[in-house]
């Protein structure tokens, strides 16, 4: 807990803090690079460009302060789902503990740099009291994951071959991967993802997470990645397109073990499964192993797409689907839907919902907003609505 001196200063400042965060978060990652330009490799250089990294550290460490300094501080839960994201991330990306002393210099350094004479003595002891809540909390989860999957931080990176590629729909391309050493391919959950580092031509190496679009058990890993075109003066995505136009069978990636903490319950009630765009790839992933396992638990398969022809697995959901005993698919489509889909957005209302239901979410932050709050305006329990968000935001 936040010391009582800590926690009125903290009270006192957290809305300039808050006001001022981004600024902050921004002042930190220049500062930061430029001292340890070794830390760009564990960055996503796009969202640093679009500041959605600034955003999302900003809101994490404001979240977290706020948090402290509730009536409620002493309940951890509340901020548990974000810590527990943040966690599994940075295990995926080998981040290691002595790490956080550098994040938390360059931190607070830009506090002092943004906010100047605000920042007195004891303004600066109360908010590196809160960072390092914050970091402890991390950092022993992240010990915790470590253990559990034997893994060394310092020896992440393992180099996988890809055994197949297939072009799976418009702008879309899945890779099945193998170790290339021939070691064992790793357990994982279905809704798990795996970062994966290239090397780019100009030098960089970057970075980026993909869902496993298929379950466990298979002998292989497999990724299905969009090809990401800039729009609206953003840039096209520097890594898709490199795994699209370079990436071809037989070469080798380098990925990170597989992380995330929106994974499928071991429960045996209703489980719906709702996607948009390439959000589609962790329930697939989910499908896959529910067909194995449980062939017979009420499943609805939701998805809603740009058309046809930029639906990625959806004949191989379809083609599961027909072998289980109890499924619904419903799929939307904005443009040129079919006979088997409806037009336009996906309409929470027509989604069935049986008693005991869990739902699982991936696809864009507003989209997954929207959803949710219909799922819990029609009565199904917050807490039984599980999402995974791609990049940096937060959904909390």
């Amino acid at each position: 807990m936040l010391s009582t001196a800590s926690a009125e200063v903290v009270r006192a400042t957290l809305p300039v803090v808050r006001a001022h965060a981004v600024e902050i978060t921004g002042e930190f990652y220049s500062s930061m690079f430029a001292a340890h330009p070794d830390l760009l490799d564990l960055f996503n250089q796009g969202n640093q460009a679009d500041g959605r990294q600034q955003l999302a550290l900003a809101s994490a460490v404001a979240g977290f302060a706020e948090h402290l300094v509730s009536e409620a501080g002493d309940d951890t839960a509340p901020f548990d789902r974000v810590a527990e994201r943040i966690a599994h991330k940075h295990v995926s990306l080998g981040i290691r503990a002595e790490q956080y002393p550098i994040v938390g210099h360059h931190l607070l350094n830009a506090v002092g740099t943004v906010l100047g004479a605000a920042v007195t003595p004891e303004v600066f002891a109360a908010w590196h009291e809160v960072y390092w809540l914050l970091a402890c909390r991390l950092i022993a989860a992240e010990a915790r994951l470590y253990e559990r999957g034997d893994l060394d931080p310092a020896r992440l990176w393992r180099r996988w071959r890809v055994a197949k590629r297939l072009d799976e729909a418009v702008d879309v391309v899945s890779f099945t991967l193998v170790p290339d050493d021939g070691a064992a391919v790793p357990d994982f959950l279905p809704g798990q993802y795996v970062s994966v580092a290239v090397d780019l031509p100009d030098g960089r190496r970057q970075p980026r997470q993909y869902s496993l679009s298929h379950g466990p058990g298979r002998g292989s890993l497999r990724i299905t990645v969009r090809r990401v075109r800039g729009h609206d003066g953003a840039p096209d995505g520097v890594v898709s397109n490199h795994l699209h136009d370079h990436v071809t069978e037989d070469q080798v990636l380098l990925l990170g073990p597989p992380a995330g903490e929106t994974t499928l319950d071991i429960g045996d009630g209703p489980v719906l499964l709702i996607s948009a765009g390439i959000g589609i790839t962790p329930m697939a992933a989910m499908l896959d192993h529910l067909a194995r396992t449980q062939p017979t638990r009420r499943i609805v398969l939701a998805h809603a797409d740009r058309s046809p022809a930029q639906h990625a697995l959806r004949r191989e959901c379809a083609q599961i689907a027909s072998g289980l005993g109890e499924v619904d698919e419903l799929y939307w489509y904005e443009n040129d839907h079919d006979d088997r889909s409806r037009s336009g957005l996906m309409d929470v209302d027509v989604l069935p919902l049986t008693p005991g239901t869990t739902a699982y979410l991936c696809g864009p932050l507003p989209f997954m907003h929207k959803i949710r709050d219909g799922l819990v305006r029609r009565g199904l329990a917050a807490e039984r609505v599980h999402y995974e968000v791609f990049g940096p935001g937060m959904l909390d």
